[in-house]
């Protein structure tokens, strides 16, 4: 039998692309509640870096430029390849978008989420 395994409006059929970009946003919404001026941030996820270096990034923020907004980017595939699992993976991607957004406003990533390290 071939076909798909769950109908679509079960989460089941969710692709890991979209999982992950879920991953990203639930992060992104715990901290617009502390932090609103991050409702001008583009959040973006992308598959790989397009540059590699020596490491490969697991994210990037990108500062504002004239005509466009600041951007933080999540890379999926280094991150998925460093975690075993949701639950890591939820708490990766939330470290990521910490320290990304610290970077883009110039503060420690403890200031930016309380929590941060502790999970």
């Amino acid at each position: 039998m071939r076909g798909p395994v769950a109908p679509p409006q079960v989460p089941l059929s969710a692709s890991r692309g979209e999982v992950f970009r879920d991953l990203v946003q639930d992060s992104v919404e715990r901290l617009e509640r502390r932090w609103p001026q991050l409702a001008e941030v583009d959040f973006v996820v992308l598959e790989v870096p397009g540059d590699l270096e020596e490491s490969v990034p697991l994210g990037t923020a990108v500062p504002a430029a004239k005509g466009r907004p600041a951007q933080i980017v999540v890379y999926r595939r280094p991150v998925e390849i460093r975690t075993k699992n949701r639950d890591e993976r939820a708490l990766l991607v939330h470290e990521v978008v910490v320290e990304q957004v610290a970077e883009l406003l110039g503060l420690a990533p403890e200031s930016v989420d309380p929590r941060y390290g502790q999970d």
